[in-house]
């Protein structure tokens, strides 16, 4: 039925859906805007950073961070407003469907899913990475095969055999050797798994719990960053920041970069550190007052990180050429070159805590995006939209949705993940900036308790800021979310558009929404009767 693919949620719907929440709201102003804040703040700084500086932008990244500062800032307006008007849990999928239609929601949250699953999953590599830097530290080793995965253990030994440093890689690990099984060597990154199963189990036991625990682990990582910013200052050679721009040419890993084009490649690769802002409009059905709370969050917690941002690639950059800098863990390296070995225990441990925080929020809004998801019918509700009884957490979905990320952290190089997280989310801001603008014509006197001023300017500019960096991204970007978007079309039209609750209120007629719940009482989806 061609009428079902562009048909949107009824706004009694919405409202039913806030109605019938299940989930405890518990979250605060402050709670939101701790946990955007512990979303954002995290692989952006402690991984990222040095890879973009080295490969893509050199000193000038500090102008990548203003330029994706930009194009969020102006995607985050419109998710404020949405999410004053649409306080649901479902982020930019609920707002498509309430404005655009379903066969645009199902896109935009598919493309969600991709985005959480692979952010969540690069971080957990990221912190496995920096907890072998802090074991290391109390000179605990472990085998290379039980810290990396296969790729990446094998890439790591062929550089180091290449460049003549493979007496410094043996004294990273008690053992090089990769186990065989008939033949098939072996490897796993053991931590990764560890990190994300402990995760799943926080976010299953209680939101509350998740809050509190985000709230300690963001202390501790934005007093790290503060302190970086402030030390580093002392050791900035002004020296290691020219040519600001260095000129365009090959970067290390044989594609075109710096330059102009190099800032605008480091915005889009970097952008995967502002991602979080993001999770904090999944939480709506958790949040206290969410009309005002959720826009509040989302622009503070974007401020705040954006100055942290930009001040952390200056200092860095001035500490250290960009040539030269770590591209596993840049912070911590630059310290350590100047000889602050205490400051490498510091800054290990808030990257620990950062990015845990970090993969909470990351976790806790892709079960979240599932949920709203399945009580619309298209994914199976028994699953995604049950609710323990007791914990009021989505508990199924949370430990399938862990196991998942546990594996894909596990197996996958970093890079490959990281890759695949950034152009997904750049669609989706893409995307919620044409429906708020679409919605400000086809319902204009809908009630706006946030409402964004110059709407038509700010929803372009953050069309062709973020499409803009989409496009400088290399083809294999595109390529993998074309397979990723084709396979998600196939799911719609085989399996999610015949048991969308729209779908069969459309084939049904006149019936009321109330009806409609009545006669499909097995698909709805709360679920939490066992």
């Amino acid at each position: 039925m061609i009428n079902q693919l562009f048909a949107r949620k009824p706004a009694e719907w919405v409202a039913s859906d806030i109605k019938t929440n299940q989930l405890k709201r518990v979250l605060s102003r402050w709670n939101l805007t701790t946990m955007g804040v512990g979303a954002i703040i995290g692989a952006g700084i402690f991984v990222m950073t040095g890879l973009a500086a080295r490969e893509y932008a050199g000193p000038a990244l500090a102008i990548s961070f203003i330029i994706a500062g930009l194009g969020c800032s102006f995607a985050a307006l419109c998710y404020a407003e949405f999410a004053s008007i649409y306080p649901v849990e479902g982020s930019a999928y609920s707002y498509s469907y309430a404005t655009i239609g379903e066969l645009f929601a199902w896109i935009i949250g598919w493309d969600l899913i991709l985005e959480y699953a692979m952010a969540a999953s690069t971080v957990a590599v990221g912190w496995s990475g920096y907890f072998g830097k802090l074991l290391g530290l109390l000179h605990i080793h472990l085998p290379l095969w039980i810290s990396n995965d296969l790729q990446t253990a094998r890439a790591l030994v062929a550089e180091a055999s290449n460049n003549g440093t493979m007496p410094v890689l043996e004294q990273h690990y008690t053992s090089l050797a990769l186990p065989e099984v008939f033949g098939i060597s072996l490897a796993i990154n053991l931590p990764a798994i560890i990190i994300v199963l402990i995760v799943t189990a926080i976010i299953t036991i209680g939101v509350r719990e998740t809050a509190g625990t985000n709230l300690w682990l963001v202390a501790i990582k934005v007093s790290v960053v503060l302190f970086v910013i402030v030390a580093g200052v002392f050791f900035i050679d002004t020296a290691n920041w020219s040519p600001f721009i260095p000129a365009r040419g090959l970067n290390g890993e044989g594609v075109m970069a710096f330059g102009l084009a190099g800032i605008t490649a480091g915005a889009a690769y970097i952008f995967f550190a502002y991602i979080g802002f993001d999770a904090v409009a999944t939480q709506a059905a958790e949040s206290k007052n969410p009309t005002k709370d959720l826009p509040f969050a989302i622009i503070a917690s974007l401020v705040i990180c954006t100055i942290l941002y930009i001040a952390v690639s200056l200092v860095v950059t001035g500490m250290v050429n960009y040539t030269l800098l770590d591209k596993a863990a840049p912070v911590a390296a630059a310290f350590m070159g100047r000889g602050m070995n205490f400051a490498v225990w510091i800054i290990s441990i808030a990257a620990v805590a950062g990015l845990t925080s970090v993969l909470l929020v990351m976790t806790m809004g892709q079960t979240r995006i599932l949920m709203a998801m399945s009580k619309d019918g298209l994914l199976p509700a028994k699953i995604f939209a049950y609710v323990h009884p007791r914990l009021k957490t989505p508990s199924r979905s949370s430990i399938l949705v862990g196991i998942l990320i546990a594996l894909v952290a596990g197996f996958t190089p970093i890079d490959t993940i990281a890759k695949l997280v950034n152009i997904g989310t750049l669609l989706a801001f893409v995307l919620v900036c044409i429906s708020v603008w679409r919605l400000r014509y086809t319902q204009p006197d809908l009630p706006r308790p946030f409402r964004v001023k110059a709407l038509p300017l700010v929803a372009i500019l953050g069309i062709v800021f973020n499409f803009g960096m989409m496009l400088s991204l290399e083809w294999e970007n595109w390529l993998r979310l074309l397979i990723w978007l084709l396979i998600g079309l196939a799911i719609y039209f085989f399996y999610s558009r015949k048991r969308s609750l729209l779908g069969k209120h459309l084939k049904e007629g006149n019936e009321t929404f109330h009806q409609i719940g009545e006669k499909h009482d097995h698909d709805k989806p709360t679920i939490n009767n066992e």
